[in-house]
């Protein structure tokens, strides 16, 4: 049935017939109060028209803004990746591979280097007895062995917050 006289109220489906959209769709607009049941056809006209314009504009109410919102997000996303490019071209940044090994390697040597102390004590105290060297290489080696335990929480605290001190590394005996 075609509308003829627009200042009266149609069905959704006449509306919908009228403007080239399913009854279902009338109901949708009539539910998010674009539409007001009971209006004429040419103030449903009128309505719809108005936010057909809306929406074109970019002013389209919630589903706007999340569209708005999800256009925001991936500008960001997009400028991360180029800022963390630029960040790899300069050399600011390393695969965490890399990362890993050199680490390793570091750890490695530090324990290498923490295992000659006990040796530099002995010539440079010579009046030291063997169980005072063997008491500095224990500790030395209880410190290393504490420091290979340690995980990535403990590297982000400060020394006084991460529960390691010279009590965990002296003996209990020797502590007292």
């Amino acid at each position: 049935m075609v509308v003829t006289d627009l200042s009266s109220p149609v069905s959704q489906a006449q509306f919908g017939d009228l403007v080239g959209i399913s009854q279902q769709a009338v109901s949708l607009l009539m539910q998010r109060k674009i539409l007001v049941d009971g209006a004429s056809a040419d103030e449903w006209l009128l309505a719809y028209c108005d936010h057909l314009r809306s929406v074109a504009a970019g002013r389209g109410g919630d589903a706007s803004l999340e569209l708005a919102a999800e256009r925001a997000r991936l500008a960001k996303e997009q400028a991360d990746k180029i800022a963390m490019q630029n960040a790899v071209t300069r050399g600011e940044l390393a695969p965490a591979y890399l990362l890993e090994e050199v680490l390793a390697r570091v750890g490695a040597k530090a324990g290498r280097i923490l295992e000659t102390i006990p040796g530099l004590v002995r010539r440079r105290q010579p009046q030291l007895t063997s169980d005072d060297i063997a008491a500095v290489a224990d500790v030395v080696a209880k410190a290393r062995n504490l420091v290979a335990k340690m995980n990535l929480a403990e590297v982000d605290t400060d020394d006084q917050d991460s529960g390691i001190s010279s009590v965990d590394i002296v003996d209990e005996d020797q502590a007292a």
